[in-house]
């Protein structure tokens, strides 16, 4: 099948699958004669293992580690844990910096008049040593 109907075949637009094959996430693909790109079912399922692995977060380095031990039929489980449960820690970091960000813009919101004021608790904060 050509790039598009890989694309369409696995969620992953013909963009980032161009993507993926440069930077050696997904092994450059065989061509036509007239220098088309075609995949076949190994590709699809290795784009779809990126698509899921983007959707849980992972990072194009992590995701790289990840192919590379699913591909190895000799490899211990152990190491796709910690793989798995860094990144676990690394969105309970994100998630506390998010729950911070929302709570202090809150704070400043319900403290802000919102009418015909010039004055502006939002832009206060902001603007503190600017």
């Amino acid at each position: 099948m050509n790039i598009g109907q890989a694309a369409t075949a696995s969620g992953v637009s013909a963009k980032m699958i161009r993507y993926y094959e440069s930077i050696g996430l997904l092994p450059a693909a065989a061509r036509t004669d007239s220098g088309y790109r075609v995949y076949g079912e190994k590709e699809l399922h290795v784009l779809r293992f990126i698509r899921r692995a983007r959707k849980l977060g992972f990072s194009l380095e992590r995701i790289a580690d990840l192919l590379s031990l699913w591909r190895d039929d000799g490899r211990a489980s152990g190491d796709v844990k910690r793989i798995a449960l860094a990144h676990v820690a690394e969105l309970d970091d994100r998630i506390r910096e998010l729950t911070e960000m929302r709570d202090t813009l809150a704070r400043l919101a319900h403290c802000c008049h919102g009418d015909d004021r010039p004055d502006c608790p939002i832009l206060q904060t902001l603007a503190i040593d600017a």
